[in-house]
């Protein structure tokens, strides 16, 4: 009875997971215990938001930011640093991507697989690729709607979806 009430009362929560499960997978990696830069890092956190917009104006996606910074600077975590994330630092100094970055990628895959079946129209096991990689497009763009990552009017649109990954 209590686990009822529990379901009854608690809203669900604001995460991408599983399409057919609640879980979100075992695999990844673990965070160190101390959320503190370490005493070794000579970097200032001047210098790490300066090398992080200097990377963004060249048009360099967040992710790969997060992996020059570590193999150029030695900066494992960028956040125990500055005390936020790339994005967020993008964000405070206008350089964030209008469009999240795995909604791009998701985009960039959708566009070369239209690309590829302009030439392959007989190409049954794409089409059917195509379909999904477009619902999973749709359901990321609900839940950055509701978290407000993307405007509420925002519509992806397969004819106008290389002039978001163009620009």
């Amino acid at each position: 009875l209590q686990f009822l009430y529990f379901i009854v009362t608690h809203k669900p929560l604001i995460r991408m997971g599983r399409l057919y499960g609640t879980g979100k997978g075992k695999a990844g990696t673990s965070l160190p215990y101390r959320r503190t830069a370490p005493s070794w890092l000579k970097t200032t956190t001047r210098e790490v938001v300066q090398t992080i917009c200097k990377l963004a104006r060249k048009g360099t996606a967040p992710s790969l930011i997060g992996l020059q910074l570590r193999d150029s600077l030695g900066v494992a975590q960028v956040k125990s640093v500055t005390g936020r994330k790339i994005t967020r630092l993008l964000k405070h100094n206008g350089l964030a991507p209008e469009i999240p970055e795995d909604m791009y990628c998701l985009i960039k895959r959708a566009v070369g697989m239209r690309k590829h079946l302009e030439k392959n129209r007989r190409d049954i096991d794409c089409k059917y690729h195509l379909i999904l990689v477009e619902s999973r497009i749709h359901r990321l763009a609900r839940y950055y709607k509701r978290t407000k990552s993307l405007p509420s009017n925002w519509k992806y649109e397969s004819a106008n979806a290389a002039s978001l990954i163009s620009a």
